[in-house]
Order: C-alpha cells, then sequence, then structure tokens
C-alpha cells in the first residue's frame, strides 16, 4: 500500500465485541449508523440511537416481515412495542411500526428522528432517519403515533392519534388525543373493528430529501450497476402524498363488492373530480394513497357497480351490506391530468421485474437442511420441495 492508502486504512478500528456495548460506550460519536441484522433490528436500536451524532444519519433494516405484517402479533408486540394488523397495507405498516420503534428509542435519552426515505423494497424495509436531540421535540413523541382501527369486514380503516400538543399563548400542554374516531360498527358494511398500533402517521420521506437522491443518482448513472431498480424505487417514493398514512387497495375493495375493478386511472380520476388528493405507493402497484374518506371511496365503487352490475348474493355480507346503500356522492368519471403521475407519463419503469425466477430470500448463512445435503443450502422453500420429489 501506498502511504496514503495505510493512513487511510489505519483509521478503520475493527471491533469483535458486542456491538450494543460498543454504540453505548460511544454516545453521539458516528455520522452514520448503518443497522443491517438477519430479523429484527429491535435489540439494537437503543445503542443505535444513543451512537449517533446529533443530525446524523441512522439507517436501519428489518427482514423479519412476517412478524411485523401481522401474522405473529405478539411477536411484534414483544419486539417492536405495536400490534399489526393483517391488511392490504401490511408493508408500509411494518414500516410505520419501526419508524415508531426508533422514535419510542430515542425518546428515552430526550432525542428525536426525521424520516429522510423509509422503504419496503423485495423482501426488507430500510428505514433512513436523521437523529436530533431535543426534549421539547421529544415530548410530541405521542402526537407522531396513531393507534389504528381495521374494520374486519370491509378495507376501512381510520386512524387514532396517541396524543395531541394543545397551544395557548406560548404555553404548550401535551394531552391525551381525543377519541373514539369510529362508531362501535362500522358504518360502511356493518362489521366490527380491530384496533392495531400505535403505528408512525407523520410523514416517511422528506421529498427534498429524496428529489436530490434522485437526481444524483440520475446525473451518475454509470456509477450504478442496480441503476434501474434504484431509480424506479426513488420514482415511486416521489409520487407519494407524503401526509396521508396507510392507503387502500383498488383490487381488495373490489374484491369485497366482487365486481371487476375499474381501471386505476379511472378510478384516481374519480377521485380528483370528487375534490380530494390521490397516488399512488411505492409499497404496492395496486395501492390507492388519498385524503379522502372511506366513505367517498366506497361511493366511488357503488356508481362503478350501478355501470357494471353484479350477480346477487343471498347471503348477507360486507359487500351487499355495502352495495345496499344509496351513494350520496355521484361519481364523475372524466378522466383527469392527475390521474397519471409524472413518471407514467415519460413512461419511466416504476415496479421492474424481478431479476429470476423464484425471486426472494435464501436461507441464513451456515444453516443445513434437515435430511438435505449441503446441495440444496440457498434453495428457496419451493426449490426445495421440488427437488425432493
Amino acid at each position: 500500500h501506498s502511504a496514503e492508502a495505510a493512513d487511510r486504512v489505519n483509521k478503520v478500528v475493527p471491533s469483535a465485541g458486542d456491538v450494543r456495548m460498543l454504540m453505548m460506550q460511544h454516545e453521539k460519536m458516528f455520522d452514520a449508523v448503518d443497522l443491517d441484522p438477519y430479523g429484527t433490528p429491535s435489540t439494537l436500536l437503543d445503542g443505535a440511537v444513543q451512537t449517533v451524532a446529533d443530525g446524523g444519519l441512522l439507517l436501519v433494516t428489518a427482514t423479519d416481515m412476517a412478524v411485523l405484517c401481522g401474522n405473529n402479533g405478539e411477536v411484534c408486540w414483544t419486539k417492536y412495542g405495536a400490534y399489526p394488523h393483517r391488511a392490504k397495507y401490511c408493508h408500509e405498516q411494518a414500516v410505520r411500526i419501526l419508524l415508531g420503534s426508533i422514535d419510542a428509542a430515542a425518546g428515552k435519552y430526550k432525542r428525536h428522528i426525521v424520516p429522510v426515505m423509509s422503504v419496503s423494497v423485495d423482501f426488507y424495509i430500510r428505514c433512513f432517519v436523521r437523529v436530533y436531540t431535543s426534549a421539547q421535540q421529544a415530548k410530541l413523541a405521542p402526537t407522531k403515533v396513531s393507534y389504528v382501527y381495521q374494520c374486519v369486514g370491509c378495507d376501512t380503516f381510520e386512524c387514532q392519534p396517541v396524543g395531541k400538543a394543545v397551544t395557548k399563548g406560548n404555553s404548550t400542554k401535551f394531552q391525551a388525543g381525543s377519541g373514539p374516531v369510529v362508531p362501535r360498527e362500522c358504518p360502511n358494511c356493518g362489521w366490527h373493528y380491530n384496533m392495531g398500533g400505535p403505528f408512525w402517521t407523520e410523514p416517511i420521506h422528506d421529498m427534498e430529501w429524496v428529489d436530490a437522491i434522485k437526481k444524483q443518482v440520475e446525473e451518475n448513472k454509470a456509477m450504478y450497476p442496480g441503476y434501474d431498480k434504484i431509480h424506479a424505487l426513488l420514482t415511486t417514493v416521489s409520487e407519494e402524498l407524503v401526509d396521508v398514512p396507510l392507503h387502500y387497495d383498488i383490487h381488495s375493495m373490489s374484491h369485497c363488492l366482487r365486481v371487476t375493478p375499474p381501471p386505476m386511472a379511472l378510478f384516481r380520476s374519480a377521485v380528483i373530480n370528487a375534490g380530494y388528493r390521490v397516488s399512488p405507493a411505492h409499497c404496492n402497484p395496486l395501492a390507492v394513497k388519498t385524503d379522502a374518506p372511506a366513505k367517498v371511496l366506497w361511493d366511488i365503487l357503488r356508481c362503478w357497480v350501478k355501470e357494471h352490475p353484479v350477480k346477487p348474493i343471498q347471503e348477507k355480507t360486507p359487500g351487499v351490506v355495502i352495495l345496499s346503500k344509496e351513494p350520496e356522492l355521484v361519481a364523475n368519471w372524466t378522466r383527469v391530468h392527475g390521474a397519471f403521475t409524472k413518471a407514467q407519463r415519460e413512461g419511466v419503469t416504476r415496479f421492474p421485474s424481478n431479476p429470476e425466477e423464484n425471486w426472494g430470500p435464501k436461507m441464513r448463512a451456515g444453516r443445513p437442511v434437515p435430511g438435505g445435503g449441503l446441495e440444496k443450502q440457498g434453495m428457496t422453500k419451493k426449490q426445495r420441495t421440488e427437488a425432493s420429489k
């Protein structure tokens, strides 16, 4: 090595100790900390929020998606302090659970987080947050998270903030959130609600930061072997409504009514013509992220069913109850410019295909397959099943 290279190498200090102890021993020392464990990062968050410098960048990855998406709600509660729903927005929910957990860990040390970008991609979630020290901002933590009431019959959901800040003059008081935000039974289908959370309901992206990174990537395309995938992700993130937590799935709502779903552009146009905002979501190509209440969305679909009748059903289902009510809003299907995103108008890829068949996470390194040879390591479950036939 040259003297310059040797000098750079000498600045790297490896450690084989417990990373949790290492982080706690170096308070506010590192400008960037990246947590990328196999599984949950929950046991590392307490040390991570202490070791990041003020204004530093904390990057956190979680791969325990089954837990975060609601398959094991009690495990999610013990690891992240939130109870998940099994819903179509589960991947965005996973991101918001992790952000809430990071902020809760930071609050113990009078610190708070500001997300710059948080995404669900492939089979994991990845959060990029700035960490700051401020006792005043740390007190706002309950206002940034909400319980979510999810109807068990249809896709309707409502957010209930955990806390609120009331300002009078120069005085700010922190109080419990007002509620409940929902009646005992869903006003759309009549079924009951399940309550989950608390989830982070503040913005999960800083659009100025996202746009700056996207521009940098576009200007240095040759430096990124995975340019297409990175650019597609940044494009979809840049199109989202940042102040709207969670989203609806147009196919899931149509399935509830047992009707063929309307074209996405047509449905978005009807929402915009009703006076509301709408956008896609980076984690689901069928997502509808909107500030319109659920009642408006169901009214639009009721109007769609009137034009595209469905077969009558004798049994009482959520869809039958919803369709038994006349729409108060008459859908305007006139296509509008805003129903198509800028990326769609310019033909930019937003959801690229997987690079190969059976694309997905492989087995943990060094973990042998019971009854199988070494040749079966690294195979997907589907591949192992086919190989054993």
